[in-house]
């Protein structure tokens, strides 16, 4: 487990009589980028959920982060290990009526008192992180445009810059360009690879682009009805294995003339 932030141990998911994970192992190195990709209800989101507990895995799973079980957590401790862990969303869930910055600095709610985060009374120091982070993420003149008057790019990158804030040790991106045009696509992709690369903060990211996973990816985990079906660097990842993760012959998919347009069709 060497220099793994991340291990992840028999990791199941049950709702009711529907078992939606069966069996999930791997681990993110420090400054990895994972993607897992597999159609629309493969698990795919389950998996983060479960991985930052915002849904409760099956008993007898092991999440380790940085060496603690945060499947064995206490409410207390589990709200303490999640400042550590950073979350992008497909739908962004930004507070449209503030500014790109009080969004932003919305990612140190949890280290105030409730009644300053509800004043917005930030510390200088903190304020000044926002606005650095703003600036590198190419949104310095936007900082004080409300989100709701900000494009689906310009939004997701607020959330990566919520996310940057809190000093995460991981970053967990569900679906983050599935709303997006294909260049806004490229910028918030070119954004997450940079912050693997330079500040070493592993990404875990749920895709549906197989083509993406293969450019930017150091890994990429293939899912398929809550199975890892593939696990191996983008070299490996062959037409035979993209067929059994999603259930068709690559000559269907390549049909519809992209990856994208055949995944959004299923």
């Amino acid at each position: 487990m060497e220099n793994n932030v991340l291990h992840v141990e028999d990791l199941n998911k049950t709702y009711g009589d529907n078992k939606v994970l069966h069996d999930i192992n791997f681990h993110v190195k420090e400054g990895e980028f994972l993607s897992i990709i597999g159609p629309s209800g493969a698990g795919k989101s389950t998996l983060l959920r479960c991985i930052n507990r915002l849904t409760d895995p099956d008993e007898g799973t092991k999440i380790l982060f940085e060496g603690v079980d945060i499947a064995a957590l206490n409410k207390r401790e589990l709200m303490k290990m999640r400042g550590k862990i950073g979350m992008i969303f497909q739908h962004y869930n930004l507070v449209y009526r503030l500014t790109a910055l009080e969004n932003v600095l919305h990612g140190k709610l949890g280290d105030y008192p409730t009644f300053k985060g509800a004043l917005s009374l930030y510390s200088e120091e903190d304020v000044s992180a926002a606005i650095n982070i703003l600036n590198a993420l190419g949104l310095g003149e936007r900082k004080y445009f409300k989100c709701k008057d900000l494009s689906g790019g310009q939004k997701q990158r607020v959330g990566i810059g919520r996310a940057l804030i809190q000093n995460p040790k991981m970053i967990l991106c569900d679906e983050p360009i599935a709303s997006l045009d294909p260049q806004s696509s490229k910028v918030i992709m070119e954004h997450l690879r940079e912050i693997c690369t330079d500040l070493k903060i592993p990404c875990l990211v749920n895709l549906h682009q197989v083509d993406v996973a293969k450019t930017y990816s150091d890994r990429i985990i293939g899912i398929n009805k809550g199975r890892i079906v593939f696990e191996g660097r983008p070299d490996e990842l062959m037409d035979h294995n993209i067929e059994e993760i999603y259930d068709a012959k690559i000559e269907e998919i390549l049909a519809w003339g992209d990856y994208d347009k055949f995944f959004k069709r299923r």
